[in-house]
């Protein structure tokens, strides 16, 4: 294997494929990328096995071949080199021999016979999607679902086609949020998909909206994205999606209009005062007002108001501040209509896009 290439292509291209790289690997090649010169292309790949990913880095193929190599210690040493180009090359036992202007460095790889193969898909569901909308799409579900491991089916996003269009929902146990396009796909697809949450941080981490349009696959339960010259393969959730309906409030004829900057700026500041033993914060309506209070924590008290458009009786109702200001950083309106009930039903907040946001009420100190 003899291969140059470019270092700003080199160097950006193992910038992306570092987060698949697993910190604590089940194995000790998977701490490692494959390196693949063929085809005027050198490809590197990366994997944890439940999530993969492919780059191509244009370069010129003296001799083709591949080999495996430290990921972090080919990543440093690139960002350290000072010559625009680079020329890699590689013994029979599987060293790296790196030529950079007058520099010359060596390091140990291992057999690329070894690295685990990635599944190709493009034999299977293939769905033509704009970069832009899927990740507005991911960025408006993907920050209610749950991080946490050992709760996979709400550490995940929820992608559906049916009839009525595609939705991206992401729910914790505690909010919900969901976005729907009506966008028609030439094969008329249906189906149902569940995305663990780090492949879709990984897709919109990796989306350039300069791309205009990307390639799904779908697969076995696999699905694999293709924006430009990067591949991400991820393992899809078994399992069935929770039925998140019946917590849906229905919108009222009478919604409670909330200035989104406003409301933003008083949940930054009343939320200083609350802590993990009192994270909730009081919502009172009253008549053409809305105050916002906390009390009895270690950190202090806060009080704050805003005008709105409420004429009800008084209600009060605990919410999450941190969760609502999530919702609010995702809309991109002037103002949110917040429909709620009372204090023990959920709310929904809506906007003028296809978005809606459910959040649960927190229990109310009396």
């Amino acid at each position: 294997m003899r291969v140059i290439f470019s270092k700003i292509d080199i160097l950006s291209a193992l910038n992306k494929i570092q987060s698949i790289v697993p910190l604590k690997p089940q194995m000790p090649i998977l701490s490692n990328i494959l390196l693949l010169a063929v085809n005027n292309e050198l490809i590197l790949t990366a994997t944890d096995l439940a999530l993969s990913m492919k780059i191509n880095v244009p370069a010129k193929i003296l001799e083709e071949g591949a080999i495996v190599l430290s990921a972090k210690r080919l990543f440093l040493l690139v960002r350290e080199l000072t010559s625009p180009d680079i020329e890699l090359s590689t013994t029979p036992f599987h060293v790296a021999i790196i030529y950079s202007g007058s520099s010359q460095f060596k390091i140990p790889g291992m057999n690329p016979a070894e690295f685990p193969e990635i599944p190709n898909l493009s034999e299977g569901l293939q769905i033509q999607f704009p970069t832009a909308l899927f990740k507005e799409m991911l960025s408006k579900t993907s920050f209610s679902a749950g991080k946490d491991e050992t709760r996979p089916i709400f550490s995940s996003i929820h992608l559906q086609r049916n009839s009525l269009g595609t939705t991206f929902t992401g729910a914790d146990g505690k909010r919900v949020a969901r976005s729907s396009t009506e966008l028609s796909f030439s094969d008329d697809w249906q189906g149902s998909f569940i995305l663990p949450i780090k492949t879709v941080d990984e897709m919109i981490r990796l989306l350039d909206t300069q791309e205009e349009t990307l390639t799904l696959h779908f697969l076995e339960q696999k699905i694999s994205m293709q924006a430009g010259p990067v591949i991400l393969v991820s393992q899809l959730l078994s399992g069935q999606y929770p039925d998140i309906s019946r917590i849906i409030p229905e919108k009222q004829a009478s919604s409670i209009n909330l200035h989104r900057e406003e409301l933003i700026t008083l949940l930054r500041q009343i939320s200083l005062f609350t802590s993990p033993e009192k994270p909730s914060v009081r919502f009172t309506f009253s008549p053409g007002e809305l105050h916002l209070s906390i009390t009895g924590s270690d950190a202090g008290e806060g009080h704050v108001n805003m005008p709105i458009n409420y004429q009800g009786d008084r209600m009060d109702v605990a919410f999450n501040p941190a969760f609502f200001l999530d919702i609010l950083r995702h809309s991109k309106d002037e103002t949110v209509q917040l429909n709620i009930k009372d204090a023990y039903n959920p709310g929904l907040v809506t906007d003028s896009s296809s978005s809606f946001f459910v959040l649960m009420p927190m229990r109310l100190d009396h």
